[in-house]
């Protein structure tokens, strides 16, 4: 029997992002290979042609999971029914442009996707925000969506998660899936915390700690934590554009691991809605180590934190309290 098509929704698809995203999850790399899906693609009316040309290459992909194509430019009629939402569109910033101005911006698109979600979306639906500012983009999310349960609001750290997997990987001359249990904490920006002291890497002789093998501490705690802080600019220089199939590719991961759950004994970073744990204030959206399982994802609870990363994690919240203060300060 073929399951009943699930709705998801892709706004700003008609960007880079969402151009390279909607073929994977069309392909059933989000949500399975036996899971058929319908697409709601929502972006802004100057790329209304754009979007339809992404419709059209869809179409002419022909694959066989994509049960139907819904492609507009009106939030309602792109919320109505979607049980998964792919947030990628956001405004971004330009030259010139304070902190405060793209807040602003940011927070009047979200409050208004919000309201659409919460009124016309599938109950239950899941929301992942991947526009900048995520964690905060996120929250605003969540306020304006109150009947949608704070934890199905969540934003991207995946891609940082896997840039950090990635990075070791490299170092060791290991296989990236050889390497598990990084961890991102706090905020999708230049302070989040990649912290590789909970880390294993499977070797020949069973699995190890990732510090050890690296066993270089300047690495870990200089050029390791600020290549995985400031890889976006670093791929900003060298493509002249900023990273889409990366940021594609782990928001399928962080979709398909929360809903088909994680590997026993692997842990994944998503950014979820504090409620306290590791001292964290309660009320941001911030990215702790999570395991997932039947739909839910749980923070794993009971990891050493050393004094080092203590301040690496209370530079980061105090970041997001910042940002969630200079949100609300849009809304008066």
């Amino acid at each position: 029997m073929e399951k009943d098509p699930v709705r998801v929704l892709v706004t700003g698809a008609a960007g880079q992002i969402g151009y390279a995203l909607v073929p994977m999850i069309a392909r059933g790399v989000m949500l399975g290979p036996d899971q058929p899906v319908i697409l709601h693609m929502l972006d802004i009316p100057p790329a209304a042609e754009a979007l339809n040309g992404v419709k059209m290459e869809l179409v002419d992909a022909a694959f066989p999971l994509l049960k139907g194509v819904v492609a507009t430019t009106d939030v309602v009629e792109a919320c109505t029914g979607v049980s998964v939402a792919v947030m990628v569109g956001g405004f971004p910033r330009k030259e010139g442009m304070e902190r405060k101005d793209v807040m602003s911006k940011n927070v009047s698109i979200y409050k208004s996707q919000a309201s659409a979600l919460e009124a016309h979306a599938a109950p239950n639906c899941k929301v992942l925000v991947v526009a900048n500012p995520a964690n905060t983009n996120a929250l605003i999310l969540k306020e304006f969506a109150p009947s949608i349960p704070a934890k199905n609001i969540t934003c991207l750290t995946r891609l940082d998660h896997n840039r950090a997997l990635g990075q070791i990987s490299e170092r060791l001359n290991v296989q990236v899936s050889d390497v598990k249990n990084v961890i991102i904490w706090g905020n999708h920006s230049s302070t989040q915390y990649p912290d590789v002291s909970h880390a294993t890497v499977k070797t020949q002789s069973g699995e190890k700690s990732a510090c050890e093998l690296v066993s270089d501490n300047e690495w870990l705690r200089g050029e390791f934590i600020t290549t995985v802080q400031q890889r976006g600019a670093a791929i900003i220089k060298a493509r002249k554009l900023s990273s889409a199939l990366s940021a594609a590719s782990s928001a399928c991961d962080h979709i398909r691991d929360w809903v088909l759950g994680t590997p026993e004994g692997t842990w994944v970073s998503m950014g979820v809605y504090s409620d306290g744990s590791y001292n964290v204030p309660a009320g941001l959206i911030y990215s702790f180590p999570v395991t997932c399982k039947a739909g839910e994802w749980t923070i794993v609870q009971g990891l050493s934190i050393d004094e080092f990363s203590r301040k690496k994690l209370d530079a980061t919240a105090e970041e997001l309290s910042e940002e969630k203060a200079l949100a609300y300060s849009c809304l008066v």
